[in-house]
């Protein structure tokens, strides 16, 4: 499953004029927040976010919301997410994998999950 999804950097920008930190705390937990120390990399954690849930084939719902998924960093500074244990059990996550870019004031993001179903239906064909 793939979901993609683009935000403008200015509608973060203009989010945390209008309501602080506020803004980003709506999306991002506390160790995202720490991570995120620009508006461009805040931006980019909304794209995956939305690129997640839009990959789940639900959007940002009741079956998913905002902190079901967490973005994180490796030790080379490359995005990765975790999946809250009710999204992995619910559409039966095996494998994700996550691209972030920004170019031009946009960010965009890409986000790939295996299903335990794909992955049979990969071994029977």
């Amino acid at each position: 499953m793939i979901g993609i999804d683009i935000i403008s950097v200015e509608r973060i920008i203009k989010m945390q004029e209008r309501f602080g930190d506020k803004a980003l705390k709506k999306y991002l937990d506390k160790d995202e927040f720490l991570l995120a120390k620009s508006p461009t990399t805040a931006a980019g954690f909304f794209a995956a976010k939305e690129a997640v849930s839009k990959a789940l084939g639900v959007g940002i719902s009741e079956k998913c919301g905002f902190f079901d998924i967490k973005i994180h960093k490796d030790s080379q500074n490359a995005p990765y997410f975790t999946l809250s244990k009710k999204l992995i059990d619910t559409f039966q996550i095996v494998d994700t994998a996550l691209s972030i870019t920004h170019d031009g004031g946009f960010a965009i993001a890409v986000a790939v999950l295996t299903t335990e179903k794909a992955v049979v239906k990969k071994l029977w064909h």
